[in-house]
């Protein structure tokens, strides 16, 4: 059984047993291994079919192949590497683990025969998609240009447009198997120090086998206490503007290797009325529709509730309300409808998801009004109930962050139940108990998830409600 660590010989035969074991030539059929000739010497390339430049490595081998003799009077590795390979990104290295993870990274490794060192040749070429507008962060105007899966061409995206050096992207890995690449890209001198330091240690402490769950994993793994709490503890964003606009405000963006999202790091609470589009209009529509995002915030969580509040206390409904009183007859209980209505919401989103994509949006329509139609007419729901819960569905839809809207879901359902057990004292409950939950919520970096409101800070406040113009420190 090979050992972990162990190091190269500089007899070519003893290191050519080794690495074929170690990397199970003839039994991994993805992983080539091929004998040439380089400069006189034996030599034996390997590397992952898939992982590199074809063209690059192709004219990197046939330089060290047609170079006869140009090894004479080459005494060490670095000197072989300078005069026979002819590539910028040459990486040399003894450590068989180090070798092997570089590989699987996508680099090309070549051992010759006299030397006690693998050469590694970075030529890696990832399997990828091309760059474009990303569908969950539709843009309304702006660059169309969105993250992929390769952690390299999202940052090369960030970097073309905040091209500072004090733009700092740092790469770690997790994950015992997967080894897993996490970009921690910042403004130097604007981004918070402590809190860079703090992800830094916290990525290094995560000791799961794999992340194949990407940025969700991730988060999993550095918020552990708050597992059963609903509300997001980042912003997620697929859109190059977005993460370069809060980097420049002095927010930190994590990259993590096969996901297409950027995380925004520290979130509060307010900090999901910002959206970028924004600030692609001028400064009093960017407001406006703040307003409007933080009115729908409100009608997501509180319309149900007060409504059925409202039903069960139908001697207290003013005059000038008097049109949502239910005038129809129905055989469900209104609690059941509520609760039923929430669930088939959830149902169509989950068959329109695992619809074609030609069929979703018929799918969708028809099964909302078909559903819809012969609930009310059979005398299951009350049409009310149906308008209520439609309206609902839609504040959720146009919400940016869609965990959020799930997190509203959950805190919903929890107000309208205790407001069926309890009535008015059952509405005071839930609504006191979800406030807390918000209140006592930590974002990633331990600061207050209500922040700028607990702890006060006006000025951040006002730049939350108000779209500001641009100046020297706005962005």
């Amino acid at each position: 059984m090979l050992m972990d660590n162990v190091l190269f010989s500089d007899i070519f035969d003893y290191n050519e047993k080794l690495l074929d074991k170690y990397f199970r030539i003839g039994l991994n059929y993805d992983v080539v291994a091929t004998k040439f000739n380089a400069g006189g010497r034996k030599a034996k390339l390997y590397f992952v079919d898939g992982f590199i430049n074809g063209e690059t490595s192709e004219r990197v081998m046939n330089f060290m192949m047609q170079a006869s003799g140009v090894d004479k009077g080459v005494a060490t590795a670095e000197e072989f590497a300078q005069r026979l390979i002819a590539y910028m990104e040459i990486e040399l290295s003894k450590d068989i683990e180090k070798i092997a993870k570089v590989v699987y990274s996508g680099a090309m490794l070549v051992i010759v025969d006299g030397f006690d060192t693998g050469f590694l040749v970075k030529t890696r070429s990832y399997p990828k998609r091309s760059v474009c507008e990303p569908d969950n962060d539709k843009v309304l105007s702006g660059a169309h240009d969105g993250f992929v899966e390769s952690i390299l061409i999202n940052t090369a995206l960030i970097r073309r447009r905040i091209r500072d050096r004090d733009l700092v992207m740092e790469v770690r890995e997790a994950g015992v198997k997967s080894k897993t690449d996490i970009a921690i890209c910042y403004l130097k001198g604007k981004a918070d120090e402590k809190t860079v330091d703090d992800l830094r240690q916290r990525i290094d402490k995560i000791e799961v086998n794999t992340l194949n769950m990407s940025q969700e994993s991730v988060i999993e793994c550095l918020v552990r206490k708050q597992k059963w709490n609903p509300f997001p503890k980042v912003r997620y964003t697929e859109r190059p503007d977005a993460a370069a606009a809060s980097i420049a405000e002095g927010s930190v963006i994590l990259f993590v290797d096969n996901s297409p999202t950027a995380m925004i790091i520290p979130t509060g609470f307010f900090d999901f009325l910002q959206d970028t589009n924004d600030y692609y209009f001028p400064p009093c529509v960017g407001t406006y529709l703040r307003f409007v995002k933080g009115l729908i915030f409100a009608l997501a969580l509180l319309l149900a509730p007060v409504w059925f509040l409202l039903i069960k206390n139908p001697d207290h409904i003013p005059a000038w309300l008097s049109f949502i009183q239910i005038k129809e007859y129905y055989s469900l209980p209104i609690i059941a409808q509520l609760l039923i209505i929430e669930v088939v919401i959830d149902a169509l989103k989950l068959a329109s998801l695992n619809t074609p994509s030609s069929l979703s949006n018929s799918f969708s329509v028809i099964g909302a009004l078909v559903l819809g139609d012969l609930a009310v007419s059979a005398e299951l729901f009350s049409s009310e109930v149906v308008l209520i819960m439609a309206f609902v569905a839609i504040a959720n839809f146009a919400q940016p962050n869609f965990e959020l809207g799930y997190a509203f879901k959950l805190s919903r359902i929890f107000i309208v139940v205790m407001t069926a057990i309890f009535n008015l004292y059952g509405f005071i409950a839930g609504l006191l108990t979800v406030a807390l939950v918000i209140a006592f919520t930590k974002t990633v970096t331990g600061r207050g998830y209500l922040y700028p409101l607990i702890p006060f800070n006006g000025k951040a406040i006002s730049r939350l409600l108000i779209r500001e113009s641009i100046s020297k420190d706005n962005t």
